[in-house]
């Protein structure tokens, strides 16, 4: 019985530009030595290869060796904005980071899914923007297409699967409000 999947037609399509496809090449060669195996405090050295690689980098953004970025040209990060340890941004699609904005180590933006409602399962690479002052905690999974708004804080663990609410304290699988964010002076 034949698959009513067409997994060829999918295998043939063309998901890259060969511009995209030369500069992802040379970013995979290229990010272990220039990006991956730097010192810690190097945090200069880094924004500036990714700013080689097309990345959008605002000043004093510090982002560890040990993240994981897909394509740093879909990448764009706000200005004091911090990326943790082992943090994972898979920018199939864009990426946009607000100012202030904290990811914690091993939080894992996912801007690229399939469209499973076709049989062919074309790659889809659906923006994420993340809002100023938010913070994203450790291990949290954000999917394509979300949007999180200002100020809003993603509780350890938490998968975002819809837009987070400006202000809002999410928690869970899948994320919903525990309360609104105050903050004191």
């Amino acid at each position: 019985m034949e698959s009513p999947l067409n997994i060829d037609a999918n295998r043939r399509a063309r998901k890259w530009t060969r511009r995209e496809l030369i500069g992802r090449l040379l970013w995979e060669f290229l990010s272990r030595p220039l990006f991956a195996w730097t010192p810690r405090q190097l945090w200069s050295w880094r924004r500036m290869i990714l700013r080689l690689f097309g990345a959008r980098i605002g000043r004093q953004v510090q982002i560890f060796p040990s993240a994981k970025i897909a394509i740093p040209w879909n990448l764009s990060i706000g200005g004091q904005s911090a990326i943790g340890e082992g943090a994972v941004l898979y920018s199939l699609g864009a990426i946009t980071i607000g100012e202030r904005v904290t990811i914690s180590q091993y939080a894992h933006l996912c801007a690229g899914t399939h469209d499973y409602s076709d049989a062919a399962m074309p790659l889809l690479k659906l923006p994420i923007t993340v809002g100023n002052d938010a913070w994203i905690c450790t291990d949290v999974f954000v999917g394509p297409g979300i949007t999180i708004g200002e100020r809003a804080v993603l509780g350890a663990r938490s998968v975002a699967v819809k837009d987070i609410e400006a202000g809002s304290v999410v928690g869970g699988n899948p994320a919903r409000v525990i309360k609104m964010r105050s903050i004191s002076s």
